[in-house]
């Protein structure tokens, strides 16, 4: 990169000016991990007339092409070998990167991904940097196919070995001795006897010799099976049920959902949740519809037709019927088929547009509790509840209440009730999956409390239309179904000595400070844990964290899935510094600030975390880097992505809401980000734009993505999209004709339609590879992408550019150069 230099005062700005607006020539220093731009002398004076312009978009140039550079060179680093979990506190490659895991006696990142793999010995050390001590943790993560999931082990009647203080379950941070007669636990370090039936000679370095036959203590994950004792009630549970719950109000048969639905289950039914692929599901199923009423259906296999009992009085809720409502697939087969047909014609005609919500909850509740089983409730939803029954909801969408200090209560629910019924559900087991078919506001701050306090997901389809949506919206049932999930779970964190978990973010309940309770449990919901410390740790022993979950599965079993941690433990910043994961740090502040958004004005929340991260880089530029001119941006090596990512969660709808945003859309937002993992938090931040002008038909990669900036659009180029919910397809104006022709099958630009939801099957080599990134993309999402084909200078063009985090956002969130001088402004107003 070549450009002129001068260094003449221009209008009478010096260098305080310039060191605000931007940094020139960066440096690396290795030996101190750092990144850093120099700035306090005027020299990037490029010779245009907008010569600030000119400055900030070399700036960006640099800084950015680093921003993707990060990414590539942790796939050349680190995705070619498999990263081996035996060694304490090394830092795991990038959720960017594709990698194979060996356990060798910690979990895997795909379960547990920390903050920071040194943590600071003392509370001070730990207050001073202000870098957050968290763990990202995904219980049931679904693992590629060249990697082995969790092995059971099962010690019988006696049950899983634990320590007999602090109950920590076996793992490979117990020291056996006295010749393998008692193990000293690694968290509280208790001395507790071996059990006869599980006692094990030691070798000369004192391991047992079965030490690698035995999964809990060789490796850093695993599960136990319980016994009766881990069971509610000391009875083993019955094998879970799905209840599907279908509004039959006007807007729901009117758009077409109602008849989707019906017909999609019938396939469906087949693909229920499973141990073994060869064996049939033992999940039972029972169906319900409901406008102002609810209708139950009798479908027991001895049936001709199914039988419909209607429940009128809603402020009573009870299950009409026990024998013949929760039935199994195979056998009632042709009476659910009947019945799906049926429903759709039966309420055809209806002119019924009020619903109830909270009934229906408590019908399924019902319903589970006279079947003494765990279970999930499918309730597919139109609108608002405003019908005469409990939990019935008034209208209250007022965007005059946007940035005042009461913007806090549109994100809280509007009635306790829904408060109440979710702990009920818990106490159940009853999980509630809620997918809405929205036209108006219909509260999903409110509706969605008990999904997000039983483990459930919200699915929303705003405008539902069958031509368009039913794609997303079947493929989002089907992937929900037929989930890997457990039922009724408890969830419990242990830690060594010195620290303890104090904090939890997800879409569970808490009845006491330790335990978190989750009704369902699927392969898609985290729980992040922050910790915090109670007294001194120790380098020569690091830290430990244990976290175990009981569950019930879906053949009825009850089991204890273990995952392990180490980490170690330092008395320099500088170690701290060194091995911290940005994408984990920026996971859990945007957690962090969702969930404060209900207590605290946006405003307060916004400065909050811009100080927290300044304060963080400050007291690294402090106490960890060589000494340096003031008008020097310093970053930490694996830290220099911080200011990037945090500007995108300033400018994310939740913190920084548009007039285009709806009141709901934020709520379902707010509640969305709650269960992400780091890899989804990830690219719904900071979006991928891969260019596809350049193609490679015959590679098996996907293009090297580039940078959100409009800057990076060649008028006549194609680019996808993506940010793990939404997936744009944007077409330059002056497209050439060959590739216009080769992905839309038209020369002309003009001849594009953009209401086009899927791309055309052309016969050729580009048609084709086009098609299978964009399948490849969605397959890594948990959620189906619908594509938008998006045209330059078209009206949609709007919204694809809202997801270009580095520019400037039309509601005045900052471009990155921007909110990089803020940062370095705050940095050094603390520093002095």
């Amino acid at each position: 990169m070549i450009f002129f230099v001068c260094t003449m005062e221009v209008n009478g700005l010096g260098s305080s000016f310039l060191q605000n607006i931007f940094f020139c020539f960066p440096q690396r220093k290795e030996n101190h991990s750092e990144f850093s731009f120099l700035g306090g002398h005027l020299l990037g004076v490029f010779f245009f007339c907008s010569w600030i312009k000119a400055c900030q978009s070399f700036i960006g140039w640099y800084f950015f092409s680093t921003q993707i550079q990060v990414i590539e060179d942790d796939k050349a680093n680190k995705g070619s070998e498999p990263f081996t979990t035996g060694v304490r506190g090394q830092a795991p490659p990038l959720v960017t990167t594709k990698f194979q895991v060996k356990d060798q006696g910690n979990a895997s990142p795909r379960y547990i991904r920390c903050t920071a793999y040194n943590m600071p010995c003392n509370s001070d050390m730990a207050k001073q940097s202000q870098v957050p001590l968290a763990a990202v943790i995904k219980p049931l993560a679904p693992l590629p196919p060249d990697e082995t999931p969790p092995y059971l082990v099962d010690h019988g009647e006696s049950g899983p070995i634990r320590c007999n203080r602090c109950k920590a379950y076996m793992c490979p941070y117990m020291q056996f001795i006295e010749g393998g007669r008692r193990f000293q636990c690694g968290f509280c370090s208790c001395v507790t006897e071996v059990p006869p039936h599980y006692f094990q000679h030691l070798d000369h370095t004192g391991k047992r010799v079965d030490c690698y036959d035995r999964p809990e203590l060789s490796m850093g994950s695993y599960e136990f099976m319980a016994t009766v004792d881990y069971c509610k009630n000391n009875k083993i549970p019955q094998p879970p049920a799905f209840i599907f719950l279908i509004d039959v109000s006007y807007n729901a048969v009117k758009n077409g959902m109602v008849g989707i639905v019906c017909q999609e289950l019938k396939t469906l039914l087949d693909y229920l949740p499973r141990e073994n692929p060869d064996v049939e599901s033992n999940i039972r199923v029972g169906f319900v519809t409901y406008n102002k009423v609810l209708h139950f259906y009798n479908v027991k296999a001895s049936l001709a037709q199914p039988q419909m009992m209607v429940v009128s009085d809603v402020a009573d809720m009870f299950v009409p019927l026990l024998d013949g409502f929760l039935v199994n697939v195979s056998e009632s087969r042709v009476v659910i088929e009947s019945l799906l047909d049926q429903i759709p014609e039966m309420f055809a005609d209806t002119r019924e547009t009020e619903t109830v919500f909270g009934p229906v909850i408590q019908a399924g509740l019902e319903a589970l509790k006279a079947a003494d089983c765990a279970g999930k409730l499918f309730v597919f939803h139109s609108s608002l509840p405003i019908a005469e029954a409990p939990g019935k909801l008034k209208n209250r969408e007022d965007k005059k209440l946007v940035g005042t200090d009461k913007e806090k209560s549109l994100f809280q629910p509007q009635v306790s009730f829904y408060n109440t019924l979710a702990k009920e559900c818990v106490v159940q087991g009853c999980c509630v999956d809620l997918f809405l078919f929205p036209n108006q506001y219909v509260d999903v701050a409110t509706l969605g409390v008990v999904p997000t306090s039983t483990g459930g997901s919200i699915y929303k389809y705003t405008y539902f239309q069958a031509s368009s949506d039913q794609e997303r919206f079947l493929n989002d049932l089907r992937r929900d179904v037929q989930k890997p999930m457990g039922f009724d779970a408890v969830m419990r964190v242990r830690t060594s000595t010195g620290i303890r978990a104090t904090d939890f973010f997800g879409s569970f309940y808490m009845s006491n400070t330790t335990d978190v309770e989750l009704a369902g449990l699927d392969c898609d919901k985290t729980v992040t844990v922050e910790f915090r410390h109670d007294d001194k740790l120790s380098e020569e022993t690091g830290a430990l964290m244990q976290c175990a979950v009981l569950y019930t599965s879906c053949s009825g079993q009850r089991r204890l899935r273990i995952h392990n941690m180490a980490v170690n433990c330092c008395s320099q910043l500088a170690d701290l510094y060194r091995n911290c994961e940005t994408d984990t740090v920026i996971n859990f502040f945007a957690k962090y600030a969702y969930r404060s958004v209900l207590s605290s004005p946006i405003k307060n929340v916004r400065d909050s975390l811009v100080n927290q991260c300044a304060q963080i880089l400050a007291c690294y530029r402090k106490n960890c880097a060589s000494p340096s001119s003031a008008g020097q941006l310093i970053l930490p090596e694996c830290m220099k992505l911080l200011p990037v990512y945090l500007n995108c969660v300033l400018k994310s709808d939740v913190l920084q809401p548009g007039a285009d945003i709806s009141l709901d859309d934020r709520a379902y937002l707010r509640q969305l980000v709650s269960t992400m993992d780091v890899s989804e938090s990830h690219v719904f931040f900071y979006p991928r734009l891969l260019p596809l002008q350049k193609l490679d038909v015959e590679s098996i990669s996907v293009p090297v993505a580039v940078r959100d900036s409009e800057e990076r659009l060649s008028r006549g180029g194609v680019y996808l999209l993506e940010n793990g919910l939404n997936i744009f397809l944007w077409v330059g104006v002056n497209a050439q004709q060959e590739l216009l022709q080769n992905i839309f099958g038209t020369p002309a630009f003009g001849q594009i339609d953009p209401n086009m939801t899927s791309l055309p099957a052309l016969d050729n080599p580009f048609s084709k590879r086009l098609r299978e990134i964009i399948e490849s993309v969605r397959a890594q999402r948990s959620r189906y992408m619908k594509l938008m084909v998006v045209k330059q200078e078209d009206k949609l063009e709007l919204i694809f550019k809202h997801f270009l985090v580095e520019d400037k956002s039309n509601n005045g969130g900052a471009s990155y150069v921007d909110f990089l001088c803020h940062m370095h402004k705050e940095i050094r107003q603390l520093l002095s």
